[in-house]
């Protein structure tokens, strides 16, 4: 899954895009040992612990994992179980809002 997230952000660099993650893990110091492992370049936040966290309380967000798609005015345009975005079908939810600002 990281492969595809550390290449659209890799293409999207220099653009108004952003991509935040939320991780449910309960060892948050073995959580920051993965995010330099797998060189992830965004900004992660911890949930506290476990997927019953203050975030995905917040965003009632009921599986694992979950991705949202929120453009520039803070619309959601996708997200599960609505659509599930993953690999190369972001790329296609993430091009077609980027279509506006000339990604």
């Amino acid at each position: 899954m990281y492969e595809h997230e550390r290449s659209l952000v890799k293409r999207l660099e220099g653009k108004p895009f952003a991509l935040i993650g939320v991780n449910s893990d309960t060892d948050r110091d073995e959580l920051k040992k993965v995010l330099v492992d797998k060189k992830l370049t965004w900004r992660s936040f911890w949930n506290g612990g476990s997927t019953g966290g203050p975030i995905s309380r917040a965003w009632k967000v009921s599986g694992w994992p979950s991705i949202w798609v929120i453009d520039d005015k803070g619309v959601i345009r996708a997200r599960d179980p609505q659509r599930n975005p993953r690999g190369p079908d972001m790329y296609t939810v993430v091009d077609q809002l980027g279509a506006r600002w000339g990604a």
